[in-house]
This record gives structure tokens, sequence and C-alpha cells, in this order.
């Protein structure tokens, strides 16, 4: 399974995400053009090159928006640490502890720890607010 997250960097809040038993760049450009129904569109995005973000469709449509394509280099992990860190928080505070076999049940799970994520738990470097709150304060 694929996990697809969409994040501000400013509040750690994640504006979108989505789950897909394949790296199709269709499923992740939903999540994208999702957040930014829900939450208007960002100035820059960035992503790693993985296919899905390389595509044909994803390049276009950012162009087409008048959004500038940010892409980390090459094996370089720590251009975009936030949502690194996220990725290292949702495994070992949910995935690992939670394996399934079971898309479905993946998929609910994930559900509820985005909420309890952007919701509930705080972070340091937000002084201790949830992303929503901090992302709230900023709004």
């Amino acid at each position: 399974m694929y996990l697809t997250a969409i994040i501000d960097v400013y509040s750690r809040y994640i504006v979108g995400w989505g789950l897909s038993n394949s790296l199709d760049g269709g499923h992740s450009l939903k999540v994208l053009k999702d957040a930014i129904a829900n939450f208007g569109k960002p100035d820059i995005v960035n992503s790693d090159q993985g296919s899905q973000f390389t595509c044909k469709a994803w390049i276009e449509y950012l162009q087409d928006q008048d959004i500038t394509v940010s892409m980390d280099g090459r094996g370089r992990c720590l251009d975009n640490v936030w949502i690194e860190r996220f990725w290292r928080t949702i495994k070992q505070e949910y995935v690992y502890l939670n394996p399934e076999d079971n898309g479905t049940v993946l998929f609910k799970g994930i559900k509820k720890y985005m909420d309890y994520y952007n919701n509930k738990r705080t972070h340091r470097s937000l002084d201790r607010l949830t992303p929503f709150a901090w992302y709230e304060y900023a709004a």
C-alpha cells in the first residue's frame, strides 16, 4: 500500500492524504487536487522524485495552476524534512503497531490516526499546539 500525504510546512497540518495499492500518479494527483479544493492553492509544492510526482499529469497540473514545482534532490530526504518526519511518526505511532493485511482496515486506521495527528497530537515545535490549532492561528 502507498500512502500519499500533503503537509502544510508551517503548521505540520496534513491537508490531504490518500492510500492506494499502486504508485499510479492519478492517485497522488487526486490527493493534491482535493487538498487544494479544501484548503486553497499553495505557491509551491515540494515532493521527492517518485514516479507519481514526476509523471506528466502531476507536473502539468501544477504548471496549469501556476504552482511552482519543487523536487528534492536525488537521495536527499532532508530537503523536505517535514514530510519525512511525518512518515517516521506515522510509522512508529501507528503502522508498526497495527500491521494489517486488509487495505480497508488499514485505511480506516490511518483515517483515525490522521484525525489524532492533526487535531490531538501536540508538537514541541508548535509551542505544544496541534497542527490544526497552529494552522487556524496562522490563517
